[in-house]
């Protein structure tokens, strides 16, 4: 069975996006060696999956982008998960600061649009049912572990439930003093077994956490 993987930028203080969901602060300390492991964590995922508002984000930025995540971005399957099985045609315009940071701060990075890149998202599966069972059909299936790419809302609901097996979390130099929390959902304690700790010349640190049974 495959594993279920959420990689998130983190602060500090644990925020994975300001209070209106800015991510602005996370482009800030990208730096080439922290770009790299980026760019193998997402090409290594079998399927990407996300949330309504961050697939409508993603689909509006990779297919034009020729940063180096955007080859994984546009070849991996996606599936997005909403209530609204016509999420992918619906509500276009409702995208969200994270998008518009990513305009404002790395917009110089574009191409035209690529018919088969377009393509790759529009053929996205939509996941409308129960999340926990919907995962757990994702987990069956065949092929290479799962990424989720949240956004926080959707990640939160993961941790949540319990569901995620992996956590790949790129901690920036930066107290953001207030936000949007990963883990301000938990009912209990979660416990977690620290796999291998990455540090980058710009001062992010790189942890992966799998699940490790209670104390």
């Amino acid at each position: 069975m495959r594993k279920l993987i959420l990689k998130m930028q983190m602060s500090l203080d644990g925020f994975v996006g300001g209070p209106n969901g800015e991510v602005d602060w996370a482009f800030k300390t990208i730096d080439a060696d922290a770009q790299a492991w980026i760019v193998k964590t997402i090409s290594d995922a079998g399927v990407h999956i996300m949330g309504s508002c961050t697939f409508r984000d993603m689909a509006a930025w990779w297919p034009t982008s020729t940063e180096p995540y955007a080859k994984a971005m546009n070849e991996i399957p996606k599936v997005v998960f909403s209530k609204d099985p016509n999420v992918k045609s619906s509500n276009e315009k409702l995208t969200t600061m994270a998008l518009e940071d990513a305009t404002r701060v790395r917009g110089s990075s574009r191409a035209p649009d690529s018919a088969g890149n377009i393509e790759s998202w529009a053929n996205a599966r939509v996941a409308t049912g129960d999340l926990a069972e919907e995962i757990a059909k994702l987990k069956a299936e065949p092929g290479k572990d799962i990424l989720a790419h949240g956004g926080a809302r959707f990640a939160q609901s993961l941790v949540r439930l319990g569901l995620i097996d992996e956590y790949q979390l790129m901690v920036h130099p930066i107290a953001l003093a207030r936000g949007l929390a990963l883990f301000w959902s938990l009912r209990e304690s979660l416990n977690l077994r620290l796999v291998s700790s990455t540090a980058f010349p710009s001062g992010a640190i790189a942890h992966v956490y799998r699940s490790a049974p209670a104390r």
